[in-house]
């Protein structure tokens, strides 16, 4: 039987994205001195499997530089040395190059990274200062270095079971110069035989001026799956003769052959683990149990119906309404487990944040406390995905922009260290995550004096003072705009905040800013739990039916002709109140089969900020609805994000507001210089 050694390769990849994630929270916390005993083993086991995997699946070079890594938490760990600021700084530093060697092995790489050799050089040298104090300390006197060894390996009986093969342990033994001399066959031939076990266990020798530390690393990811006994022998000629004996008894080569075909087959199918990496997800047990639970109460009411059938009567009905009611409850019971099982906390994104936090506070000088709040919030694996990237962006601006100075600071009377909060929760059918700081807060005149210096649209015919703060705070999602100073690493380029509020509307969620000159800025996201299904308002169009996503529509009302006005070139407006909307006919702009309705009403939606007026015929029922893919079967068509199939087998399409507002908007120009006047 062959082994799928890819699909443990991913499962290997993914654990080790866990255990760069202990890792780096860990090293942190070390660097804060909130530090134990436990959590320095926590992060010498993490380190430890780190290296151990990658050996295995033929990651060489991450494997000997992780070994380095390991090496300096082991001395820490034993109280050798103490983590001071500068050793935890290279350790993170050696996290990374890690991260990136990962990543590399992830895209189909053989795991290399840019800067492993320097930091490399520099653990060492951090691990030749640590020798030489302890050089005398750890100094074995009855070692004299002539002397053959000796060993004695022993596997546990499960070591199979972990994945890791006793022969091949052997092979590079043997590399070194040490030999099988003796095979101890143990309970190989018993009664109660299990070819899932191992039994055996081997004696090996070789010569005295192999290093022991070099025979050691042989073992160290699996010095928990066996037993090790290494000694010197005095090299007598008795001794070597009954050693040289049972050479010849030791026909074990097939399974060396099978390790190979393992190696070349674990090569062959490189070019996929990119692909697959991002195709998997972890799922909690207990999901899976309730997931098996409704499936069979589904079962069971399945069969209830079924016993219906050719049954006349009253209570026939009855039982009928029930079993239907039933089905009605299991199956929606059922969806929300399913789409629970795509739901992944917050936390996978939160916790990137506290490095990145350290890093740029530090490059910028300032001093910044980082509080996350709602780790356990659940979202969408795909949304999580996403709205990493945006998150990450807008975190980067409120530590550039946002938070000043310890000087600043104390000039404002505030204390010196600034404070970054991110939190999540749930409400409604929505998450919503805030990244508040409480910084220099946002300046109306320096982003109006910004918009104007780049002719923005809202500067032509508008005045400061006729705008609210959500309208002028929106200028910094205009693409190009900053407010920074000069250019930097960081920020001041202009780029990146159009593209995080893009992002987050193709998501089917928004953005706002509130913010106090002097007192901080808090952006508030909202994002729907699931891309999977969507709340929505079915309409109909002439002799079509549309969906539009709730979380899009502001209000719906009978359209007055009264209150449209027409601009040049055939644009029309709604006045609605104290504004102007621009208006679309679906009818029109979709090409719909059948006449207008003769009571059209105006549904109002709103997507980046703005406003649209959408024509439709009628409003029928709101009802959720699963979301089908267009694109693997027709080409992109703007204005529709997909389709769904109704109860009745209706396939309907459903409306995509954010590209119908920049279709609009591209069309028909720009409607803030429209007023009510």
């Amino acid at each position: 039987m062959e082994l799928d050694m890819e699909r443990f390769r991913q499962i290997f990849l993914q654990e080790c994205a866990e255990n760069l994630d202990v890792l780096e929270a860990e090293l942190l916390a070390m660097e804060a001195g909130l530090t134990d005993d436990d959590a320095i083993n926590k992060v010498f086991r993490a380190a430890h499997s780190i290296k151990g995997g990658a050996g295995t699946f033929g990651l060489g070079e991450m494997s000997r530089f992780t070994h380095h890594l390991e090496t300096l938490l082991d001395e820490l760990r034993s109280h050798k040395r103490q983590p001071t600021p500068a050793l935890v700084a290279l350790m993170l530093k050696a996290t990374d190059v890690i991260a990136r060697m990962r990543d590399d092995a992830a895209a189909g790489g053989t795991g290399q990274s840019p800067d492993a050799a320097s930091v490399s050089a520099q653990l060492e040298a951090a691990l030749g200062a640590a020798d030489s104090e302890v050089a005398a300390a750890t100094a074995e006197p009855l070692d004299d270095g002539h002397s053959p060894w000796q060993l004695v390996f022993t596997p546990y009986s499960d070591i199979l079971a972990s994945g890791n093969d006793p022969v091949r342990l052997l092979r590079e033994l043997a590399e070194l110069g040490l030999v099988a001399s003796q095979c101890n066959f143990g309970k190989l031939y018993d009664d109660d035989f299990d070819p899932q076990l191992c039994y055996l266990s081997w004696t090996l020798t070789g010569p005295g001026d192999i290093a022991r530390q070099d025979i050691i690393e042989i073992f160290d990811w699996v010095e928990d799956e066996c037993d090790v006994v290494l000694t010197r022998q005095a090299p007598t000629a008795q001794s070597g003769a009954a050693l040289a004996e049972p050479q010849a008894e030791a026909p074990e080569v097939a399974p060396a052959a099978t390790a190979s075909a393992i190696s070349a087959s674990a090569d062959k199918t490189a070019p996929a683990r990119a692909v697959a990496a991002e195709q998997s997800i972890r799922i909690d047990i207990r999901k899976i149990d309730q997931l098996i639970n409704l499936v069979g109460e589904l079962v069971i009411t399945q069969s209830m119906l079924a016993s219906l059938e050719g049954i006349d009567g009253l209570d026939t009905q009855e039982r009928f309404a029930k079993g239907l009611s039933l089905l009605k409850n299991n199956t929606k019971a059922l969806q929300e487990s399913v789409l629970g099982i795509r739901m992944l906390p917050i936390s996978f994104a939160f916790n990137r944040f506290p490095r990145l936090v350290r890093d740029i506070s530090q490059q910028l000088g300032k001093e910044v406390n980082l509080k996350l709040v709602g780790e356990q919030t659940e979202l969408d694996k795909t949304v999580l995905e996403r709205i990493t990237d945006p998150l990450v962006h807008m975190v980067r601006n409120a530590l550039d922009h946002g938070i000043e100075t310890p000087e600043l600071r104390c000039q404002k009377g505030k204390a010196p260290g600034g404070t970054l909060t991110l939190s999540a929760r749930h409400e409604g059918g929505n998450v919503v995550i805030d990244i508040q700081d409480d910084g220099a807060g946002l300046s109306r005149d320096k982003l109006w004096q910004k918009a104007c210096e780049k002719a923005l649209p809202l500067t032509r015919d508008r005045r400061l003072d006729e705008l609210s703060d959500a309208q002028v705070f929106d200028l910094i999602f205009a693409p190009g705009f900053s407010t920074a100073a000069a250019v930097s690493d960081l920020s001041g380029r202009g780029v990146g905040m159009d593209v995080v509020k893009r992002n987050i509307s193709e998501l089917g969620g928004s953005v706002e800013i509130q913010s106090q000159l002097g007192r901080g800025t808090l952006f508030r996201i909202r994002l729907p739990l699931t891309m999977a299904i969507l709340d929505g308002q079915l309409v109909a169009v002439g002799e079509e039916l549309f969906v539009i996503p709730l979380i899009n529509i502001v209000e719906s009302l009978k359209l007055d002709p009264q209150c449209l006005l027409k601009a040049g070139g055939g644009v029309v407006f709604y006045q609605l109140r104290q504004q102007m909307l621009p208006v679309l006919w679906l009818s029109q702009l979709l090409g719909t089969r059948g006449e207008p309705g003769a009571m059209p009403l105006l549904c109002v939606v709103e997507a980046a900020g703005r406003k649209l007026g959408l024509v439709v015929d009628a409003l029928l029922a709101q009802q959720q609805v699963v979301i089908k893919s267009l694109e693997q079967n027709f080409r992109r068509l703007p204005g529709i994000s997909g389709a769904t199939i109704l109860g009745d087998g209706q396939v309907c399409l459903i409306l995509d507001v954010p590209a119908l507002v920049a279709l609009h908007v591209g069309q028909q120009g720009d409607s803030d210089a429209i007023s009510a006047a």
